[in-house]
């Protein structure tokens, strides 16, 4: 019984955890690459994270969705090999967000690094 309240426990934090670092990570690489396709956003992270941060497609597209709710990406399509693609790039709001979520992401990780002091 414990380790089911253990593992469920666990599930809970991780997907909070890393929900909140997908929007900041897909939010950083469209800064950087300017745009992308869902597929190559997903790729990307697996490889920056060397497989340990891979949202499920599903994942990744409810997240792009709200990101286009807030006003943070905007998408388009695009042909590409003869085939339409949806592409996704950042928005200057998007971009003001992503200063201030850095500020956080800074400060959580200075955070971290002192837990020896704690």
């Amino acid at each position: 019984m414990l380790g089911n309240k253990k593992e469920r426990a666990l599930k809970k934090l991780l997907k909070d955890l890393r929900s909140g670092l997908y929007s900041y990570l897909v939010l950083s690489l469209l800064e950087k690459r300017e745009e992308m396709h869902g597929y190559a956003i997903r790729k990307e992270l697996e490889k920056l994270s060397s497989g340990r941060l891979v949202p499920s497609e599903g994942t990744l597209y409810d997240l792009l969705k709200s990101l286009k709710k807030y006003g943070l990406v905007e998408d388009f399509w695009a042909e590409v090999g003869g085939r339409p693609r949806k592409y996704y790039r950042i928005t200057d709001l998007g971009r003001e967000v992503l200063t201030e979520l850095r500020g956080e992401i800074n400060e959580i990780v200075r955070i971290i690094e002192r837990r020896e002091q704690w």
